[in-house]
């Protein structure tokens, strides 16, 4: 099953059900929309987007080494978390892997990298 992004408007949740039950939806952080997945009951989102859209203006290094500071660790998404994160845009179509960091450690990664990134 593959989900569409077409019909999913910011805010709105999607129901997956699958190998692994799940919503996608999106998140307003920092004025940017982040997709997400709720997976058992934790919000999820994809490292590859919160480093682009987010954290576009600082040096990938130093986010590495925020999180290794912070002790965050990010997790490696299944086949159909993947398609799903695809198909709300949050990964390239052209992804083969993601890693996945939960929405508290999103939280404390923005709090760490406030300092380091040009006011908006």
């Amino acid at each position: 099953m593959f989900l569409t992004c077409e019909g999913i408007a910011p805010g709105a949740t999607v129901d997956y059900k699958g190998p692994a039950n799940f919503h996608a939806g999106y998140q307003r952080i920092e004025g940017i929309n982040l997709g997400y997945l709720q997976i058992d009951g934790t919000q999820m989102f994809a490292l590859a987007q919160v480093l682009s859209d987010l954290f576009k203006d600082i040096p990938r290094a130093t986010i590495s080494k925020k999180m290794e500071t912070l002790k965050i660790k990010s997790r490696r998404c299944d086949l159909a978390e993947l398609r799903t994160l695809k198909a709300i845009n949050s990964v390239p179509t052209r992804a083969v892997k993601c890693s996945l960091i939960s929405k508290a450690d999103l939280e404390a990664l923005c709090t760490s990298c406030r300092s380091l990134s040009p006011r908006r």
